[in-house]
């Protein structure tokens, strides 16, 4: 019996993949991909996503704004989040957060159209998906502003998961601050990567607290990277993964399936 596998992070839409999503599925089921999660960016990749999710039994959306369309994002896109968010294929509000990196949104809008999604996320009780890139100290504060609330602790254990940094750019002592906050951390191709921080993070915080994602198209791990990516390409996220922590690939894929069906509310039989 092959591993399980569940995609957390994969933005399966017509414009990466018009000609063959088909095929893209079909591979990602052969190797073991049970389910995928596909995150919108701004309202009509949302859409695109539950449709998605609606044609595939096993596929589901999160719907939100990316910081990179914050600044093409109104009030009635917002709304249609929130309305949205009642879908029952939707586990999550994403992906969304802060980028400093580009400048296709200014800081202050991000920062407006992300608190503004934290809190939809936090009335819907639903996880977030988060996006941080050269603005970790801005994203940490206003999503501990808005969510620290709503995470117990039991014993310096966590009990309630609040959602996931997605794609972690951060070290060690950021990795430890977004998980005492309530957070998994997820990593694609990237730590397959020669230089790359994720080595150590994964080291310090261990399978309990990763979760797996390819972020299709992108980040392509090795040894395929320049190419196109997809879910299928979770086998070689999940063999580095096995490798840094020198535990079994069936652990690795058992672990994280079941971290993302505790934050998603998944049921098994769902997946």
């Amino acid at each position: 019996m092959g591993h399980k596998y569940i995609d957390t992070h994969a933005h399966l839409f017509e414009e990466y993949y018009k000609n063959d999503l088909d095929n893209v599925i079909i591979r990602a089921r052969a190797v073991g991909v049970e389910s995928i999660i596909v995150p919108g960016v701004n309202l009509i990749t949302s859409m695109e996503a539950v449709r998605l999710a609606e044609r595939y039994q096993f596929v589901y959306a999160c719907i939100g704004i990316h910081p990179h369309e914050a600044v093409k994002a109104n009030d009635r896109d917002l709304f249609e989040i929130e309305r949205m968010s009642d879908h029952p294929k939707v586990v999550g509000i994403g992906e969304i957060g802060l980028d400093y990196h580009y400048d296709f949104s200014p800081s202050d809008t991000q920062k407006i159209i992300f608190s503004a999604q934290l809190q939809i996320a936090v009335k819907q009780n639903l996880p977030v998906v988060i996006h941080t890139r050269e603005s970790f100290e801005d994203t940490y504060n206003i999503v501990s502003s808005i969510t620290s609330d709503k995470v117990e602790l039991m014993n310096d254990d966590i009990v309630s998961r609040r959602g996931v940094f997605h794609c972690f750019p951060e070290g060690v002592l950021e990795a430890e601050k977004v998980i005492k906050l309530g957070f998994f951390i997820s990593f694609p191709g990237i730590v397959t990567f020669r230089k790359t921080k994720s080595t150590e993070v994964i080291k310090r915080i261990g399978l309990d607290n990763i979760l797996l994602e390819t972020d299709s198209p992108y980040m392509t791990p090795e040894p395929l990277r320049g190419k196109r990516n997809e879910p299928a390409n979770i086998v070689y996220i999940s063999e580095k993964i096995a490798q840094i922590l020198n535990v079994s690939e069936d652990s690795v894929a058992n672990v994280t399936k079941n971290n993302a069906i505790r934050l998603f509310k998944m049921t098994v039989s769902d997946v």
